[in-house]
């Protein structure tokens, strides 16, 4: 294809390196990527048919190739092409932990939708018509979850610049932890709950101001500033002359900590595919655990009278390698072609943060995310029309009660007090505090990882029946442990089994279930008043909790119990399944909505001649597989593959 004018000001992609992952199993990635290109070079999905909208999209600034062909008819989309343009649209512009399996869900359901389709000819018999479908559904699946399994360089630097800010949220939740009695020593307990509790104080305001700066200034922008902020903050925690300095580097650090939560999780969001919006928010849910392990281990050399400006000081360390490494955020597309439709900036992001070589590719792409964008537009500019509009339907009414509910129950539990004070916790329970805090922060990081893996095999509503369930009995076994009916040893046990409890449920599941249930207009409304519930109740758990240790003593978990006694029974009793609509309810959606809007083209003449194509392309792949292994030169690792 020749590059016209236009082409050149986006600039050539010749240039870009992007890596495909390579499995070791059977059926690994690059089986999938393979059985993909290969097919795409023998027509792709384009060989089943095409979707051809009955008006096109009534989108402000979609181009004019992706609405209308050049004839002026309504153009089409390939059935890989429509599929893209339904997750665009039903998939929040937000990387959430946990996401993948809704991902997965809207593609199977418009796979089976689309196969199903393509198979409804006339002439075919049963097994012909099974055949097909079966063929078309892996096809169209296939390449639809390609997206995933390719990632750009610039979009790989863009995540691990963006992610650091979410290290910094961890590492600050876990920082003042360690070094409580060394610290100005002397301290009251009030002035230390104080500096403890600011963070949380500053927390909700910086997620106000974030969203407001990521509107005005562009999502880069924004995280540039809220990681000056932490530079700012880190810089008077390091210099701090007294206890009020500490309170106010709290309060500030806390701001950007609020700042960065909202905005990280947006800007990877509006970078990445739709496809890749779960495994983003895995990203930076592990970078914030990771955080706040970092900051225990690395309190061991300097939570230590004379040294604790040091474990201080990695804050405002990271901030400034952070602004070092700034050239690699690139802006957001999606806040470009607000302010643009027509943008060549965002056309060029587009073009790298993918890997496409071609203008029509770009063009395509920028038409799935405006008109993606455009599903997910609010009707109401202010947040309290917003709310009054959810809480005018019985559904949406339910469902958002449900997750202030499930906020309020996430920080009542009691988990921050683990993260904030458990050094004081385990004072004469074991014989270095530090280490039984490391161990909690490292069981945190691999319940994580479990979390991601149970995710998708039970439904929300039992996750969070399991989480609270088994924290409760973590805390009676907490309990138990500091009255003396169970060595020391087990209370340090019984801890590690709480934290582990809170992340597979009451830990992802509250802001799961905005992404997974809600409309695309309402997701950010309500992840915002959510935020701002959570932050509140971190305050007090983080204010309170010091109290709670002096004066009840081994009964300090007692409250948090009741929490969780009052969870599980909202959880049986009021709290509905949130897991989302399964892919059979999905493709029969699409059936209903897509009737309306498009007529599906068959081509039926090529299905014979692509299947046995495909079968030789397959079995050719394969022999140069077991060619590559016999010579030991196949490699498992990042293949880079230049354009």
């Amino acid at each position: 294809m020749q590059h016209n004018e236009k082409s050149k000001l986006l600039g050539s992609s010749s240039g870009d390196t992007y890596y495909a992952p390579i499995d070791k199993n059977a059926d690994s990635l690059l089986h999938k990527a393979g059985r993909s290109a290969s097919f795409a070079a023998l027509g792709g999905t384009q060989s089943l048919g095409t979707f051809q909208f009955k008006e096109p999209p009534q989108v402000h600034g979609l181009p004019k190739s992706y609405s209308v062909s050049a004839d002026g008819s309504p153009s089409y989309l390939t059935p890989t092409q429509m599929g893209r343009q339904e997750l665009y649209q039903l998939m929040p512009f937000t990387a959430i932990f946990g996401l993948q399996s809704r991902e997965r869900a809207i593609s199977k359901a418009f796979a089976s939708y689309a196969a199903e389709l393509d198979a409804d000819q006339e002439g075919l018999s049963g097994e012909e018509r099974t055949s097909r479908m079966s063929r078309a559904s892996m096809v169209i699946l296939d390449e639809l979850e390609f997206d995933a399994n390719v990632v750009t360089i610039p979009l790989v630097c863009a995540i691990i610049v963006a992610a650091t800010s979410q290290f910094l949220v961890g590492y600050n939740t876990g920082v003042m932890n360690p070094p409580v009695n060394v610290v100005f020593p002397g301290h009251s307990t009030l002035s230390w709950s104080m500096a403890v509790a600011a963070f949380a104080v500053g927390g909700p305001f910086g997620a106000i101001v974030g969203g407001q700066m990521a509107d005005q200034r562009g999502r880069r922008g924004a995280l540039l500033i809220g990681t000056w902020t932490f530079l700012l903050g880190g810089l008077l925690q390091t210099f701090a002359l007294d206890m009020f300095t500490i309170i106010l580097a709290r309060f500030v650090i806390g701001f950007a900590s609020g700042f960065s939560s909202v905005l990280v999780p947006i800007y990877l969001g509006e970078l990445a595919p739709p496809t890749m919006r779960g495994q983003l928010g895995t990203v930076t849910q592990f970078a914030m655990v990771i955080g706040i392990l970092a900051a225990d281990l690395i309190a061991f050399p300097f939570a230590k009278e004379g040294k604790w400006r040091m474990l201080f000081g990695f804050t405002p360390l990271m901030a400034l390698l952070q602004l070092i490494l700034a050239p690699f955020l690139l802006e957001s597309p999606r806040w470009l072609l607000g302010r643009d439709p027509k943008s060549l900036k965002a056309r060029y992001i587009l073009k790298r943060l993918r890997g496409l070589r071609y203008d029509h590719e770009v063009e395509t792409e920028l038409g799935h995310l405006l008109v993606g964008g455009a599903a997910q537009q609010q009707e109401q500019t202010s947040t309290m029309g917003v709310l009054k509009d959810m809480m005018s339907q019985p559904r949406v009414r339910t469902l958002l009660l449900s997750s202030f509910a499930l906020q309020a129950a996430q920080q009542f539990s009691g988990i921050n007090a683990v993260f904030y004070y458990s050094n004081s916790f385990f004072e004469g329970v074991i014989d270095n505090p530090l280490v039984g805090t490391s161990i909690v922060a490292g069981v945190n990081v691999l319940a994580t990882y479990v979390a991601l893996l149970v995710m998708d095999r039970f439904g929300r509503k039992t996750l969070i029946l399991s989480s609270a369930a088994g924290m409760l009995l973590s805390c009676i076994w907490i309990v138990a442990s500091l009255l003396g009916y169970f060595s020391n040893v087990m209370a340090l046990v019984a801890v590690n089994a709480y934290v582990s409890f809170f992340e597979i449920g009451l830990g992802p599941i509250p802001w799961l279930i905005v992404a997974e249930m809600f409309e695309g207009k309402y997701v950010a409304t309500a992840m915002s008043t959510s935020s701002q519930l959570n932050w509140a109740c971190n305050f007090i758990v983080g204010f309170v909790f010091p109290y709670m240790n002096k004066y009840l003593g081994p009964f300090s978990f007692v409250p948090f119990a009741i929490v969780l006694l009052a969870t599980l029974i909202f959880a049986i009793t009021i709290l509905p399944e949130t897991a989302g609509s399964s892919p059979e309810q999905m493709a029969k959606e699409m059936t209903r909505t897509f009737s309306e809007s498009v007529v599906y083209q068959a081509n039926p003449e090529s299905a014979s001649q692509i299947d046995i194509e495909w079968r030789k392309a397959m079995e050719q792949l394969q022999q140069e597989e077991a060619m590559e292994r016999k010579h030991g030169n196949f490699d498992y690792g990042f293949t880079a593959i230049k354009n």
